[in-house]
């Protein structure tokens, strides 16, 4: 087995609440400007332990989330990955090893740039902040139901484990520095954010 990973996926960006990106349709603005990150709570690539370590990009989607080859993104490694840490995730999310994150990769055309940067990822049930350096802030909070019970999604086309919930949250703050990759700076409040969880095997 290449890689075994599990942890939390956050999805922020300039589509009004909810991401129409979810469920297979565009984006609300013509394109989606987005923030996608990986924290990995437990994994291992090719026996490697990376636990513990974030990756994040910046994204910018013009067409529907699903067209093949269309995605630009920056990507942000988390920097207290050792070498060998940071060279097998960029293995992995360059598709090289192939399986769900190979799959998932191959809605990407074009990688604007690789950097570290300090992650912080502080997401827990849809409610919590993520930073990446200077480059990007965003805070969020759940939607909650009548009981209170915070509010969930299921069976969509962007969740990343068939049927597990995704956390329907919306950021009250939403920044990035996107100038530098070839794309839009962003500064809002009350836009979407999602999150949900992961478990990619290869």
């Amino acid at each position: 087995m290449a890689y075994d990973l599990k942890g939390s996926l956050l999805e922020v960006c300039d589509c009004n609440v909810l991401c129409p990106c979810w469920v297979g349709e565009d984006p609300d603005n013509d394109a989606c400007e987005a923030i996608v990150a990986w924290h990995i709570d437990r994994g291992e690539i090719d026996g490697l332990d990376v636990s513990g370590l974030t990756l994040a990009t910046f994204a910018h989607i013009p067409d529907n989330v699903l067209v093949p080859e269309s995605w630009r993104v920056a990507l942000f490694v988390d920097d207290r990955a050792r070498e060998r840490q940071q060279q097998a995730l960029l293995d992995v999310w360059s598709g090289k090893h192939g399986g769900p994150v190979g799959q998932l990769m191959q809605v990407v055309g074009e990688v604007a740039s690789v950097e570290r940067a300090p992650i912080d990822f502080t997401v827990e049930e849809g409610l919590g902040t993520l930073r990446i350096g200077d480059a990007a802030y965003a805070e969020m909070a759940p939607f909650r139901g009548a009981t209170g019970a915070t509010t969930t999604l299921s069976e969509t086309v962007f969740s990343t484990i068939p049927g597990a919930p995704a956390y329907a949250s919306k950021a009250s703050r939403y920044e990035r520095n996107g100038r530098p990759y070839g794309m839009a700076d962003i500064a809002l409040e009350g836009h979407n954010a999602v999150q949900g969880e992961f478990t990619f095997r290869s």
